[in-house]
């Protein structure tokens, strides 16, 4: 039951008097917001209204004594507005009270998409990225709470890393992606949408003749007076000589080397299966490596599991300042190799193909440029170049020379010197 519609003030709230039933007093100045009366005596605000899509909504504002008619009419006139503008107020509502905090919404993704649907190395990087930023920083705050501000201001605060910022990004992009699919934001809602990501600075790295031979020195020093490290020995020269990537490395198996065929049937990877050439370097080493029950070729020190990525990465920090190099990692290895194929001749199909690649695109970036053969070249095409280019003018400044005669510091172009008979000045 509804009676006729009054402008609501507190007085007439306060006088409208309980029945047996709950009842309606409708405003007269804002269309659907309305007091209802309940028979206990409480009153309460609420609003009326149909979504674009025709669907009714009866949302609650407040309590009448824990908010006022006026406060109440003002929220009922911003709820119409957001309305008009496509947004479903109660819905929205409704998806805050029940949505996952960030620390819940990273769970779920990691569970219900990354652990699914990527590679194990990019799951666990996932982890990685919430363990170490999403969590400490969003901590209990509700996923459908966090606003563009709110990314921007992390985002931000990791310029000084911009490759790491940029990483954290991508993943919240994705996350808040699928809390659209899971229903936890309203569709569209993304708010790493129109987030600018930083520059990264480009890294093109590979190693020379001399650091690769400083290396080879601080390997063999250390091969003769640490055998415990023999396994980092080992991982770094199969990189060094395969251009494979550290995981491909750390996890290979001894029945996925095709000895015969010269080859390495890696299962999974990167970019999934794929087949590894091998040089016969690379063989060499291989049938050199001792072997034991466990499957793997790189084994941790106990020889109980294979070699940890942290643990290689500590003791090649220690072995590139042994050869005097500060900024080399070891997926710059893996660069070399790529590079060195392209100075050997070997085109882009090739070095694609061994380096495991999806596209020529990413090959190019790791067929790194060294500087001297391309001056060579510069200067070779130049040279060509300036002998068609410059030969008139060349010709020119010969003939000036010939045919400009010092007379008391004057110049006169007209006569050779010696006096007459010269011929008049190119181009007179």
């Amino acid at each position: 039951m509804a009676s006729s519609a009054v402008r609501l003030t507190r007085r007439v709230v306060e006088q409208a008097d309980a029945q047996r039933r709950p009842y309606l007093i409708p405003d007269s100045e804002v269309r659907g917001f309305a007091c209802k009366i309940a028979p206990s005596g409480r009153r309460t605000y609420l609003l009326f209204y149909r979504t674009r899509e025709g669907h009714q909504r009866r949302p609650t504002i407040g309590t009448h004594g824990a908010i006022t008619v006026e406060q109440a009419r003002a929220i009922a006139k911003t709820w119409l507005a957001d309305v008009i503008r496509g947004s479903d107020p109660s819905r929205e509502r409704q998806l805050a009270r029940r949505t996952l905090t960030m620390a819940e919404l990273g769970r779920k993704f990691i569970e219900e998409y990354s652990a699914v649907h990527k590679k194990a190395s990019s799951c666990k990087e996932d982890g990685r990225i919430l363990r170490k930023h999403l969590n400490p920083y969003f901590g209990t705050q509700k996923a459908a709470s966090i606003t563009r501000a709110d990314v921007l201001k992390l985002h931000n605060r990791l310029k000084e890393t911009p490759y790491e910022a940029n990483r954290v990004l991508a993943t919240m992009s994705k996350m808040f992606n699928m809390a659209e699919a899971w229903g936890v934001r309203p569709d569209g809602s993304n708010p790493v949408r129109h987030v600018r990501r930083f520059r990264e600075r480009k890294r093109e790295r590979f190693l020379n003749h001399e650091e690769l031979s400083r290396i080879g020195a601080a390997l063999e020093c250390i091969e003769a007076t640490r055998p415990a490290l023999l396994s980092v020995i080992h991982a770094i020269r199969l990189l060094a000589l395969t251009g494979c990537r550290v995981g491909e490395i750390l996890s290979l198996r001894w029945d996925w080397i095709d000895r015969a065929a010269g080859i390495i049937r890696l299962p999974d990877g990167k970019t999934g299966a794929r087949t590894i050439p091998l040089g016969d370097a690379a063989l060499r080493l291989l049938e050199a490596l001792p072997r034991s029950a466990q499957p793997w070729v790189i084994l941790n020190g106990k020889g109980s599991g294979p070699l940890a990525k942290p643990t290689l990465e500590h003791a090649w920090a220690k072995i590139r300042l042994d050869a005097r190099i500060e900024d080399a990692r070891l997926h710059d290895f893996r660069h070399t190799v790529g590079t060195y194929g392209g100075q050997a001749g070997f085109n882009a199909f090739t070095i694609r193909g061994m380096l495991g690649h999806k596209t020529l695109s990413m090959t190019g970036r790791y067929v790194e440029r060294d500087v001297e053969p391309m001056r060579r070249a510069a200067s070779a095409v130049a040279e060509r170049v300036a002998q068609q280019l410059l030969r008139r003018q060349q010709r020119h400044a010969n003939d000036n020379e010939r045919e400009v005669r010092f007379d008391g510091g004057e110049i006169s172009p007209q006569k050779a010197p010696g006096g007459g008979g010269g011929e008049g000045y190119p181009g007179h």
